[in-house]
């Protein structure tokens, strides 16, 4: 017992009540990597000192479509300072993110599917070396037939993309939950509408690059990359190079963005590989602008014929939604993204029967993939758009519309979707009385108008990509003689505050500083396996795992504070930096606790993992998996615009959005988020959309491709809500992606309040607009005339 007292004496003095103590979670903290960014400190994978490696370039197809008949190396290889030649033979196997899809060689083989494929690769000495040796590559390419829409591809006389994919579709999807029929007929209206959307790519300010380092001696690679899922680079590197994943090393350095362009493996880093392992040494790979946009993997472009029924209480009777999307010319994630359509017309509110069928067909043009809000934004603008028509025929105002369908949880969809949190009514709430809705709706100006639409999204899929029994997100935590607890993830911080969020989620359940939290990520030679940043996954599913091995290495630390006091851990009232027994002044700091806890056994290291309950997991029908989730977002946001009749231009003038967050583990980081999603579904509503001619990419810059920059950025007003999900770590849930969804249709809907169109077609671009405007006063030129006809008057002037 003396050791004790003298211990204390030394300034280990009583722990302090825990009620004084603040809190972690649930405070506004700065990203814990945000110095490093502001600072330019932060290295990306084309900064990192490699010291002098040689140089890899990818040889494209200048054909869309046609059969490779051969491709002639020989004068490239002799190129003094070419260090290595590859083709498509040179690989052992196809890839795809899905396993079921893997249909895609990192070089054509075979075949070329669209124009821009890379077909061969050379590593060299240098830049110009490596262009020399491009241009003296000879490719032999027979023309095919090309289809760069989805109806030319699915023409009964359309050549296959890929063989026993009958009619040029990947996936087909046909689904019907509840009588339909009958829902129509009791419905009041019957509305229906097509819409089309624009391919849009993610815009990632971060170009591609991979380094890769081959060590021939004991057959050893190591590729840093700008991956969103380092786990499943790792399984296409073994399965593309033939080689054992046990000799593979996969490092993300800091990434500049991914929004879904990164979250499957992309032919460049296998390429990559592949050369560093043909030159038997070290190979950094590049990429322009242009080539990001040919890799692509963005939003397909999208035709949606859709039905709804309504009663004139604003409720929904019945859906009926067919969609078809472009997907490109392989597998991706494109099966995920049809199945994603339709099943997420589900869980944003009650419906009583829905029928979907999709359609993803194969293009020659880029491959289509994953990107924010996977899948469902463009249904969402077709549903809240139509529901807003419906509205205005009925006489409802839109927030009523809403209010007759809102969801009381725990509730079950027709779908087998669960929801155990539901805070749309109270986002619907907050966006009426902070746009001020019931005063200023329809007595704005002419050419001013407000929007409302409403939005969700999953908190993760409840089942992986992968299904091996694994624990769908792991954390392992690691304490030594210095007192810092580091934190190794496998999650992907690609700008989102991930790594700030888990080390508050740490810090809060020991009740100690961040200051002795350490974050270190993404090496699979050191941290755990994860299933990757993707559909906003890593706070729900990784936070649980962090928030378990918290708790784990709490309990070790009271059952050593425990035993080194000589009481039982009940007895222990822990406290962070200190702890004391219960009732008394006796107790320990935080180092005296750590020493205790080190006696016998050295550095601890525990592991917390989690992974999604069953209930969550979706049904037993095919492709029932995609939409499940243990958690779902809400959001409902009011868009104000002012329209130039003259020009067709739309200005957005201000933004509200109350996003249902479960609980704000970082607020600062959250509203980033949200502004973000908001800021992005702009892009794609006003300005965004990929264009090709023949194949080739009209837009393949940021000059042309447009997104909006900070001089058409709105002011946008954020309110989080907090529903407290029960699976949720702190009851946190998705933050990043629902608010996204809602933007597009909200401002369509103010254009439509404010100049009476309704567009039905997306981006809202300035000529898109004018030719609606004209149109209409074509239209109305027409009755007058028909009018005038009518009533024997003359017409013109």
């Amino acid at each position: 017992m003396n050791d004790i007292v003298d211990t204390a004496a030394r300034g280990q003095a009583p722990a302090a009540p825990a009620a004084s103590r603040e809190r972690t979670v649930g405070q506004r903290t700065p990203l814990i990597d945000g110095i490093e960014k502001v600072t330019g400190r932060a290295r990306y994978t084309a900064d990192l000192p490699f010291g002098e490696t040689l140089v890899g370039r990818i040889l494209r197809s200048p054909i869309a479509h046609g059969l490779i008949r051969g491709i002639d190396t020989t004068a490239a290889r002799a190129i003094p300072g070419v260090r290595a030649v590859v083709t498509g033979e040179d690989f052992a196997a196809p890839y795809g993110v899905i396993p079921i899809a893997q249909n895609e060689w990192p070089l054509a083989r075979d075949k070329v599917r669209y124009r821009g494929e890379p077909v061969a690769a050379v590593a060299a000495v240098d830049e110009s070396t490596a262009g020399a040796a491009l241009a003296a590559i000879v490719l032999d390419i027979e023309p095919l037939p090309a289809y760069f829409h989805a109806a030319e591809a699915r023409a009964a006389d359309a050549v296959l993309l890929h063989e026993k994919k009958a009619g040029n579709i990947e996936r087909e999807v046909d689904q019907s939950f509840g009588d339909v029929d009958a829902g129509f007929a009791a419905a009041n209206l019957v509305c229906e509408q097509t819409f089309h959307y624009a391919e849009v790519a993610h815009g990632q300010i971060e170009l591609n690059a991979a380094v890769a380092a081959y060590e021939p001696e004991c057959d050893r690679l190591t590729t840093h990359s700008v991956t969103q899922v380092p786990y499943y680079l790792h399984l296409t590197l073994a399965r593309c190079l033939g080689m054992d994943g046990s000799r593979i090393r996969v490092v993300k350095p800091f990434v500049g963005g991914g929004f879904g362009h990164r979250v499957e493996p992309l032919n460049f880093e296998m390429i990559t590989a592949l050369l560093a392992r043909a030159a038997g040494g070290t190979v950094k790979m590049a990429l322009s602008r242009e080539e990001c946009f040919l890799t692509h993997r963005g939003r397909p472009e999208t035709d949606i014929r859709l039905k709804l029924g309504l009663k004139t209480t604003g409720e929904i009777t019945a859906v009926d939604c067919e969609i078809v999307q472009r997907g490109g010319a392989y597998g991706g994630y494109g099966l995920v993204t049809i199945l994603y359509a339709g099943a997420l017309l589900h869980a944003l509110y009650t419906v009583p029967a829905v029928k979907y069928r999709g359609y993803r067909v194969y293009t020659n043009t880029p491959p289509c993939g994953a990107m924010r809000g996977h899948g469902a934004v463009d249904v969402r603008h077709a549903f809240e758009s139509l529901l807003d028509t419906m509205a205005g025929e009925l006489r409802l105002d839109p927030f009523a519309v809403r209010r007759a369908n809102l969801i009381a949880p725990p509730y079950r969809t027709l779908n087998d979707l669960q929801v155990n949190s539901y805070g749309l009514s109270a986002c619907l709430d907050w966006v009426e009385a902070a746009s001020d809705w019931k005063k200023r709706l329809g007595k704005l100006p002419r050419g001013r108008g407000l929007g409302l639409a409403c939005s969700h999204y999953v908190s993760g899929s409840a089942k992986p990509v992968h299904w091996s029994g694994e624990p769908h997100a792991v954390i392992n935590l690691k304490l030594d003689f210095d007192g810092g607890i580091t934190i190794l993830t496998g999650a992907s911080d690609i700008g989102q505050g991930s790594s700030t969020l888990l080390a508050q989620i740490v810090a809060e359940v020991l009740s100690l500083p961040l200051a002795r939290i350490r974050v270190i990520a993404t090496d699979s030679a050191l941290t755990p396996k994860d299933n990757g940043s993707y559909s906003s996954r890593v706070s729900f599913m990784v936070g649980n795992a962090a928030l378990r091995a918290a708790q784990e290495m709490k309990r070790v630390l009271v059952a050593a504070a425990a035993k080194r006091l000589e009481v039982q851990p009940d007895d222990i009232e822990w406290d962070g930096e200190h702890c004391r027994v219960s009732g008394t002044d006796r107790g320990l700091d935080f180092a005296a606790a750590v020493d205790a806890a080190l006696v016998d056994t050295g550095t601890l290291i525990v592991k917390g993992t989690w992974s999604t309950p069953p209930e969550t997991q979706g049904g037993k029908f095919r492709g029932a998996a995609v939409g499940s989730t243990a958690g779902f977002s809400y959001a409902a946001q009011v868009v104000e615009v002012s329209v130039d009749e003259d020009t067709g231009a739309v200005t957005v003038e201000r933004v509200w959005v109350a996003h249902d967050c479960g609980f704000a583990i970082n607020p600062l980081a959250v509203e980033g988020q949200v502004q973000g999603a908001v800021w992005m579904g702009m892009g794609q509503a006003l300005s965004e959309e990929t264009q090709y001619h023949e194949g080739l990419p009209l837009r393949p810059s940021m000059l042309d491709y447009r997104i909006p920059t900070i001089v058409e950025s709105p002011p946008i007003e954020v309110k989080l809500v907090e529903s407290h999900d029960p699976l949720g770590p702190f009851g946190a849930k998705e933050a990043s992606e629902g608010s996204l969804h809602s933007f597009a249709p909200a401002l369509t809907n103010a254009i439509c309040n404010a100049i009476g169109i309704r567009l039905t077609e997306l981006p809202a671009s300035p000529d898109r607009v004018l030719e609606a405007i004209q149109t209409r006063k074509r239209k109305e030129r027409l009755r007058a005339s028909a009018a005038a006809l009518t009533h024997g008057a003359p017409v013109g002037g």
